[in-house]
C-alpha cells in the first residue's frame, strides 16, 4: 500500500465511520477498486486510523465530555453489552468479518430496513434525556453491529430513535458511544498487534503512514459528522437506505464477476 492509496482509505474511513453505511464494507470496495492486498499491515492500518476519527468527536463535543459524571455513567452503561460480547465473541467476529458476502448481504438488508425507519420511530418524547434504561437498551442494540455490514451507527442511532428520541439527538449519543467503543475495540486489537514481533516492527517501519492516516481520518471525520448531523434532521434516513442496497449490491455484482475482494 503506498501514500496515495493510504490517504484514500483514510478518506473512506473518515467519512463512513459515523455514517449509517457500513465503514466495513466501503473499506472492501476502495481496497478492491485500488488493488490493495489484504496484509497484515493493511488490516492494521484500517484499524489504527480509527483513532483519528474517535478523535473527531471530542473535538467537535468536547464541552460534553467535560460534563457531570451521570455522562460517564449512560456511556459505561451502554458500552458493557458490547464490551462483553465482543470479548466473549471475538473469534466468531473476526471470521464473519472476513466474509465479504455477509457484509454485502447486511449492506442490502440494512437499507431496506433503513427506507422505513422514519416512519416506524417517527414518534418523539418531550423529555430528550437518555436515562440508565434508554442506554442500555441503546447499548444491546450496538451489539447487532457486530455483523459486518450492518453499521454500528446506524444500529445505535435506530436504538435511540425507538426510545423515542429525536433524530439529531439520538445520533450525538451514537457518537458520544463511539468514543468507548471503538477505542476499546481497536485498542484490544492494536495492542495484540503490539505484542507480536512481526507486527510491531510492521508498525514502526510504516509509522509516518499511520500517522498521516490518521489526520487524514480526523480532518474527514470532523467534515462528515457535521454533514450528517445536518442531512439526517433534514432528510432522514431513505437516502441511505437505497447507497446502502446499491452498495451492497455493487460488492455482490463485482464477486459474482470474479473481482478478487477481501477484509
Amino acid at each position: 500500500m503506498d501514500w496515495i492509496q493510504a490517504v484514500i482509505i483514510a478518506i473512506v474511513e473518515g467519512l463512513t465511520e459515523f455514517l449509517p453505511v457500513s465503514s466495513t464494507g466501503h473499506m472492501i470496495l476502495t481496497q478492491g477498486f485500488l488493488g490493495v492486498e489484504s496484509n497484515e499491515f493493511v488490516k492494521a492500518f484500517t484499524i489504527i486510523i480509527q483513532f483519528g476519527a474517535i478523535l473527531s468527536v471530542l473535538v467537535l463535543y468536547w464541552r460534553q465530555f467535560l460534563q457531570s459524571m451521570e455522562f460517564y455513567r449512560k456511556l459505561l452503561i451502554s458500552f458493557l453489552p458490547a464490551a462483553v460480547f465482543g470479548f466473549l465473541f471475538s473469534d466468531n467476529i473476526d471470521a464473519l468479518l472476513e466474509n465479504v458476502t455477509v457484509v454485502a448481504i447486511m449492506l442490502i438488508i440494512g437499507g431496506v430496513f433503513m427506507l422505513f425507519v422514519d416512519k416506524l420511530f417517527s414518534k418523539t418524547s418531550e423529555d430528550q434525556t437518555v436515562s440508565g434504561k434508554k442506554a442500555i437498551i441503546i447499548g444491546l442494540c450496538q451489539c447487532i453491529a457486530m455483523i459486518p455490514g450492518v453499521s454500528r451507527s446506524m444500529a445505535t442511532i435506530v436504538g435511540g430513535m425507538s426510545q423515542k428520541l429525536t433524530r439529531k439527538n439520538a445520533a450525538e449519543f451514537s457518537f458520544f458511544l463511539a468514543v468507548p467503543t471503538m477505542a476499546a475495540a481497536s485498542g484490544y486489537k492494536l495492542i495484540k498487534l503490539l505484542l507480536d514481533d512481526n507486527s510491531r516492527e510492521l508498525l514502526i517501519n510504516n509509522l509516518n503512514i499511520l500517522i498521516i492516516g490518521n489526520i487524514v481520518s480526523l480532518i474527514v471525520a470532523l467534515l462528515a459528522i457535521k454533514f450528517f448531523i445536518e442531512f439526517l434532521t433534514k432528510y432522514g434516513f431513505k437516502t441511505f437506505g437505497y447507497y446502502r442496497i446499491a452498495a451492497g449490491a455493487v460488492i455482490l455484482i463485482l464477486m459474482c464477476c470474479g473481482f478478487h475482494l477481501e477484509v
